[in-house]
């Protein structure tokens, strides 16, 4: 085959250091997804769907047939880090984003339902912490972990 094409959909999860509640007016946080997505497309990865609390981030994206997924969530968390920090009303000089994140895979099927369940980042938080939400998808994505090393 002369060319490499690719449909790779993940369904990217990361928090803030200590899920510190950072993100707190609307607004604001808007504007750091908003930032998300122009780092995404300079990766030729676009977003198709972000969302989130006070202090974690949900992202869909589709990731760019050269784009590795460490390297992607290594960009985006470095280069939103340096802008946050730059960002006088976020008052986040120190800020800086969890060290580890989840990343699952989503079928070009399931694109509208996990759009969905993005974009009610802040319905489901009435109901579950971070902390159920992220363990319900490591487990409904089959992946082992120890619970004493995710947080």
């Amino acid at each position: 085959m002369p060319q490499s094409l690719s449909a790779m959909f993940i369904h990217v999860v990361f928090s803030t250091h200590q899920r510190k509640d950072i993100f707190q007016n609307p607004e604001l946080r808007q504007r750091v997804h908003r930032y998300l997505g122009g780092i995404t497309r300079n990766l030729d990865s676009p977003l198709y769907a972000v969302g989130g609390t006070t202090d974690h981030v949900h992202a869909l994206i589709r990731l760019g047939k050269t784009v590795p997924i460490a390297t992607l969530v290594k960009e985006i968390k470095r280069n939103s880090t340096l802008w946050i920090r730059e960002q006088d009303e976020f008052n986040a000089t120190g800020f800086s984003w969890q060290a580890g994140y989840g990343a699952f895979s989503v079928s070009e099927s399931n694109v509208p339902a996990v759009s969905d369940y993005i974009a009610r980042q802040e319905e489901h938080h009435r109901k579950w912490t971070f902390q159920d939400e992220f363990i319900l998808l490591l487990k409904k994505h089959n992946i082992a972990f120890d619970e004493k090393h995710l947080w």
